[in-house]
């Protein structure tokens, strides 16, 4: 069960093909706007009612922008979320009565701990980001700014409360349908919790419990991936080009925003692939070519280099590709993974929307496509992906329960 944007549900497709091929029956649970990226994967499909897109393209969701901090900006996203949360209940409930245990990412776990409390199911968190606080770095969702070890373990208590806000009226409610009382005991714990990313990546922190665990990525299911022939045709017709995506951000002005990025990617003498996004990013030319939705799988490997937003499957995907990155951090997460690029040496700086100049951009990509230690490290990186098996632990803990 996830809710979010496309990244906060590719991720659990591979997870779901992966349980399916061992002989599990799968149910992925989310907004009926990817029901289409299960195809062909055995994985069968649940829709929750709400389109997140449409939700970000709404005033409530165009507000977003007004907020310049991480703060502001998750106040506001939680109390949007917090209106739309009750809308989930009933969807999620009749798929969890069908089901022998419920797999919860980070966005539904409230909700789905309560479900699973009161059908008597088991349950494991399957996050992508490290939510849960730690001494080591502040928040992820604040966008990973160290307070010192003391503040960033408040920093990461306060977003765990901000999070289960989100449901503070859902949960209770849900609660008492099904017969418990309508506060959880403060001495329940929550379960275990595997965590869909490498530890080659963010290194599990050594302050954290043992039900806490880091799996390796999940890798969406891609099927074929096969990339269309317009773009094939491009990707042949010169030296390998920089990507451009800002995955499901949406931005205020994105046709000016288009014309920035490939005014800097000229002044690098660089080609570019711009996947439109939700934010609707857009520019044509002899060197520049507009997509859609194309497995990163295929793409990434044949770009110089990888301009990102930096959602977590983003990251994942670029490092697997053993490719450099330039990171263009919009909100939430996407500053702590554009933090972890930078310090892993496989991008040169990180250009924060907020702060995004053309200049800025056209510098990094230059460092980023001539500097040989970028991509040297990169596949360094990708090497060392290659021998993880993040599927492995969650199939493990399922076959336990099942057993």
């Amino acid at each position: 069960m996830t809710a979010g944007s496309r990244g906060d549900v590719a991720p659990y497709t591979g997870l779901g093909h992966a349980l399916s091929r061992a002989g599990h029956e799968v149910t992925l649970v989310t907004h009926g706007c990817f029901e289409r990226l299960v195809a062909g994967s055995g994985v069968r499909f649940h829709p929750l009612p709400l389109d997140p897109r449409a939700e970000l393209e709404s005033a409530r969701g165009r507000s977003l922008h007004r907020s310049a901090t991480g703060l502001g900006k998750l106040v506001r996203v939680v109390g949007m979320a917090r209106a739309l949360a009750g809308q989930m209940t009933d969807d999620m409930l009749a798929a969890a009565r069908d089901s022998d245990v419920l797999l919860l990412a980070g966005s539904t776990a409230p909700l789905g701990h309560a479900i699973a409390e009161g059908l008597s199911l088991p349950s494991i968190e399957v996050p992508l980001q490290p939510l849960a606080p730690t001494r080591e770095f502040g928040p992820p969702m604040l966008g990973g700014e160290s307070w010192g070890a003391v503040g960033n373990r408040v920093a990461g208590h306060g977003v765990s409360l901000a999070i289960d806000r989100v449901f503070s009226a859902a949960v209770p409610e849900v609660r008492t349908r099904l017969g418990l009382s309508r506060t959880k005991p403060r001495t329940t714990r929550r379960g275990r919790a595997l965590h869909g990313y490498s530890s080659l990546v963010v290194p599990r922190p050594s302050d954290w419990p043992p039900h806490l665990e880091v799996t390796g990525y999940w890798w969406p299911y891609d099927g074929a991936a096969q990339l269309p022939d317009e773009l094939r045709e491009f990707l042949d017709a010169g030296p390998p080009p920089v990507f451009v995506g800002l995955g499901s951000a949406t931005v205020p002005d994105p046709a000016r925003l288009s014309a920035e990025v490939v005014r800097a990617l000229r002044r690098a003498g660089q080609r570019a692939v711009i996947q439109r996004g939700w934010g609707g990013l857009e520019a044509a030319g002899d060197d520049v070519l507009t997509i859609g939705e194309v497995p990163h799988s295929a793409l990434f490997p044949r770009m110089a280099a990888v301009i990102h937003h930096c959602g977590a499957g983003t990251t994942g995907a670029g490092l697997r590709a053993g490719v450099p990155a330039v990171p263009v951090p919009v909100q939430f997460d996407e500053g702590f993974w554009a933090g972890r690029l930078v310090a892993l040496g496989v991008a040169p700086r990180a250009v924060p929307l907020r702060r995004f100049t053309a200049e800025a951009l056209a510098d990094a990509v230059r460092r980023a496509t001539s500097e040989p230690s970028f991509g040297r490290r990169a596949r360094e990186l990708a090497d060392g992906l290659r021998g993880e098996d993040g599927f492995a632990p969650v199939l493990d803990a399922v076959n336990r329960i099942g057993g």
